[in-house]
């Protein structure tokens, strides 16, 4: 039987948990989750410890809400989302192919990040569950995200990170608008779910 997961916002104390997390190596070890909130980052301009930086700010400047949520099991952290007002995300902001549908509020979903032993055990669809009703409690309506298509197939972790479509059809989301940047590149989806604030 699987431990039972605890999901808690970010905060200053967690943010050593989320570190190790982090830590395992990866995209997450650089990006710290700043690619969206900082427009034109790249490897080539940006370090890890800038990176950190970033979401440590996200932390404290926040009013009221945290930039992501962390998922444990048995007290090690194992999993994290990111999301907030889509305004948060200054990449959001600037981006052709994930460019606003409309002038509605939302609330983004932008990253997912699992770790290596945890994967395949659900944790990503449960910190799904928990950034809908995190959004919900916060006032949100309308919740936006954009996954990737498999084709049913399976595919590298690395390229997952803004979750799955299957993920977010079967938490209630449903796709508004597939967009590409050219023929080579592959069609994104964007998915949206409407929700009753509290």
């Amino acid at each position: 039987m699987t431990p039972e997961l605890e999901i808690h916002p970010l905060t200053r104390e967690r943010l050593p948990d989320l570190a190790a997390l982090f830590g395992q190596g990866g995209d997450p070890k650089w990006c710290w989750c700043a690619s969206f909130r900082v427009r034109g980052m790249t490897f080539r301009n940006a370090s890890a410890q800038e990176n950190r930086a970033v979401l440590e700010r996200a932390v404290e400047e926040l009013e009221g809400r945290a930039p992501g949520l962390i998922a444990y099991r048995e007290g090690e952290a194992i999993g994290w989302v990111s999301l907030g007002p889509r305004e948060d995300y200054e990449r959001l902001q600037h981006s052709k192919v994930l460019a606003p549908i409309d002038d509605r509020p939302v609330w983004s979903i932008v990253c997912f990040v699992v770790g290596r032993r945890a994967r395949g055990t659900g944790v990503a669809s449960a910190l799904l569950e928990a950034a809908v009703a995190y959004a919900r409690v916060h006032g949100a309506t309308l919740l936006e995200a954009y996954p990737v298509e498999t084709g049913g197939g399976r595919i590298p972790s690395g390229n997952a990170y803004m979750g799955t479509l299957g993920m977010f059809e079967r938490a209630g989301f449903s796709v508004v608008e597939r967009r590409q940047w050219n023929r080579a590149t592959a069609v994104r989806p964007i998915v949206r779910r409407r929700i009753r604030a509290r």
